[in-house]
Order: structure tokens, then C-alpha cells, then sequence
């Protein structure tokens, strides 16, 4: 559907969530196809399907984004076939049906031009329900590899958007002609940061503007893991490179214990905090290196951005995506990836050469920008204007 025959009030179904991997992403889009529709001189009448305890609940109505949820189950996974018989997955594989129905009133209501899935438990009886009133249905994969929920409505999909090229050859055979690379979309705001407004907003007036700076980052709650190894290695870290460390709310009081026993100089270079919140994008702009998890958003943000990355998967990520995800990465040269065991020693090995040589950060940097699609949102939206149009 190009925008000379857009309809006055164009519909949008969005469906998905439970994480922000799968939350922000769809937001993202539902801007951008806003922003579209509002320049052609049209509007947006977007209803988000959701679950009642997933992050949607809560941004999609913060947004004014009108929210239904529908009952939905957690298929928990395993490698043995008979433990996916459990009583728990037994019981919540009978609460797809109820969903799929409830999901089916409210397309058949709504009758939406077209259908978003981002993926989560959620996106399956809305993706179906779309199938069974006719309503064209794009996924969105921000993930190398489907996701469950994508992997189950692929064969009812009118187009799959995936992050990366490197996916393409991964689709089943009979859906690839469908498929199409957006890229992941990322918050505009994120790519529009100042490293000055970092170091006034969070006062890091000890910090040496000679050296590089790192970010380190667990995800809102922090992550031990990162957390553990940071502090076995601070005085060496802090030894070559400014740290402004955002290590989880619960953490805090932990971290600052160790840093006491700091050397006031290397001290001045450390900035501890358990949230980093509107800042955000200035920290990014300002940091030099990044040591974070793998989640498919952060590197839709890394890369866009161009930022050398050390990378330390969660191992627990559903499918091991985050350790897929680095190491897509790193056998490209576009950033580092610490699996398995991670010590004080592994890191230095890898942070070393990323701190004491600038060309290294600069190579790295481009080949991680070459992987960054700061478009993503808007390839989406024309994705879904097509599939309306279909």
C-alpha cells in the first residue's frame, strides 16, 4: 500500500511482547509507521494484543496505545522430547485454543489492515487468529535464529522481517521467498546522543578524557556474572580506561563496598550506578567500549551505533540466542565474545587490546557499524504497508 492510497485511518494490529527484546521493537515501528501515515496526512489506529504481567502492559497504555489481552501459555522448553510433556505444559498448551478464539473476536472487531508479530508466548493465538479472519500477518524476528512464536506461525505469515542476512539461509525452505531483511529497529533516541551531556548529567568531572571510557551493563537488573568479574578487575580496568557501571539496583551497595578500597585517582574514574535511565543515549555516545549481554536489542543498538562491544552471553537466553548472537558478531571481527567460563583473566585478554590500541577500536567499530541498520523501523513500515497492500 503506497501512501497515495492510504486510507484515512489506517489499522494496526500489534501483537507480541513479554520482554523488551520483543516489546520495543514493535514500539518502535508503531512510531514510524505513525510518523508515515501523519506526513501522507493520514492517522494510526493501533490495538496491541498482549499478556496482563508482560512489559507491554505496562508501555503499550503509557504510549496511549489501546491493549487487549488474551490467555496465553509458556511452553517451557527441553532437549528431551518427553519432558515437553510435562503437566505445566500439558495444561498451558490447552489455553492456546481459548486464546486463539479470544484473539479471532477481537481481529474479526477491530479488522485490522494488517497484523505485527514480534514474537513471545503471546503472538501465537493472535498470529493464528489473523490466519483465520484473512488478515495479512508480518513477523518481525529480531533474533539470527526464529524464535519459537515465529517459528510456529511462519507457514501463516504474508511477510517474516528478520535482522540479519545471516538468517535468510536459516528459514524453512518453503517460507524464504517471503522473507525480507529490515534490520532490528532501534529508539531514534538512542542514536542521537552527546558524550558531553553524559559527563555533565552524571557528574563524572574525575574522569581522565585521555583515556577510553567503558560501558558496562547487565540490563536493568544488572547481571552478577558481569558484575563479579568487573570487580575482580577493577584497579586493572580502571588502571587503563574510565567506567561508568550500571550493575543492577539490588548490587549497589556491593560494588560501592569495593570500590572504597580504591585509589582516589582510579576511584575519580569510576562511576557507579544500579540505573541508567534518559541518559542513556549520552552514555552511549560517550563510551568507547561496551561490556554487556547479548540480548538482540543491544546489538541492534551497538551496531547501529558503531561501538566496540565485549559481549558475555546470558547462557540461559531461550534457545541460547545471546550466544548465538555474539558469535555472529565476533566471526565477523564486530566485536568479542567471552563464552563459557568468564575470570578476571579472560577479560583482561580480551579488554586489553581494545583499551591500548585505538585502531583496533577504530577497525572494530566499522565492521560493527556495517552489521547496524539504523533504518530498521522504517524498512518495516515498509514492509507492512506492502503486506496491507498484498
Amino acid at each position: 500500500m503506497d501512501t497515495s492510497s492510504l486510507p484515512r485511518s489506517f489499522r494496526l494490529l500489534v501483537t507480541g511482547g513479554g520482554t523488551g527484546g520483543h516489546t520495543y521493537p514493535a514500539l518502535t515501528a508503531v512510531r514510524a509507521l505513525q510518523s508515515r501515515l501523519a506526513a501522507s496526512g493520514s492517522m494510526l489506529d493501533v490495538l496491541w494484543i498482549g499478556t496482563a504481567d508482560g512489559l507491554e502492559a505496562r508501555v503499550a497504555p503509557a504510549e496511549g496505545i489501546a491493549f487487549k489481552t488474551v490467555t496465553t501459555g509458556k511452553i517451557r522448553r527441553s532437549s528431551n522430547p518427553l519432558k515437553m510433556l510435562s503437566a505445566a505444559n500439558v495444561k498451558d498448551m490447552a489455553r492456546v485454543p481459548l486464546g486463539v478464539a479470544q484473539a479471532r473476536a477481537i481481529v474479526s472487531e477491530f479488522r485490522p489492515h494488517v497484523v505485527l508479530a514480534t514474537g513471545g508466548y503471546v503472538a501465537v493465538p493472535a498470529g493464528l487468529a489473523a490466519r483465520l479472519c484473512r488478515r495479512p500477518l508480518v513477523l518481525h524476528e529480531q533474533t539470527v535464529r526464529l524464535g519459537l512464536a515465529n517459528r510456529k506461525l511462519a507457514g501463516s505469515a504474508t511477510r517474516i522481517a528478520v535482522s540479519s542476512e545471516s538468517s535468510l539461509a536459516l528459514l524453512p525452505a518453503e517460507v524464504r521467498d517471503r522473507a525480507v531483511v529490515t534490520g532490528n529497529p532501534v529508539r531514534p533516541e538512542v542514536l542521537a546522543g552527546h558524550p558531553d551531556k553524559a559527563i555533565g548529567a552524571l557528574a563524572l568531572h574525575g574522569f581522565d578524557r585521555r583515556l577510553p571510557t567503558v560501558y558496562v551493563t547487565g540490563g536493568a537488573q544488572g547481571a552478577q556474572q558481569i558484575n563479579g568479574v568487573v570487580r575482580d578487575t577493577l584497579p586493572w580496568l580502571l588502571s587503563h580506561a574510565n567506567v561508568i557501571h550500571q550493575c543492577g539496583p539490588a548490587n549497589v551497595d556491593e560494588l560501592r563496598g569495593a570500590a572504597a578500597a580504591l585509589d582516589p585517582v582510579l576511584a575519580g574514574r569510576y562511576h557507579l550506578t544500579g540505573f541508567v535511565g534518559p541518559e542513556l543515549p549520552d552514555v552511549l555516545a560517550l563510551a568507547d567500549v561496551v561490556l554487556s549481554r547479548s540480548g538482540a536489542g543491544t546489538l541492534a543498538e551497538l551496531t547501529a551505533l558503531g561501538k566496540p562491544a565485549v559481549f558475555v552471553p546470558l547462557a540461559t537466553s531461550a534457545g541460547n540466542e545471546q550466544a548465538h548472537n555474539a558469535r555472529h558478531l565476533a566471526d565477523a571481527g564486530a566485536a568479542v565474545a567471552l563464552l563459557g567460563e568468564v575470570t578476571a583473566q579472560s577479560l583482561r585478554e580480551v579488554m586489553g587490546p581494545l583499551l591500548t590500541d585505538p585502531a583496533r577500536r577504530v577497525a572494530m567499530a566499522e565492521r560493527a557499524r556495517s552489521y547496524g541498520r539504523p533504518d530498521a523501523a522504517e524498512r518495516l513500515v515498509d514492509v507492512l504497508l506492502a503486506a496491507a497492500n498484498d
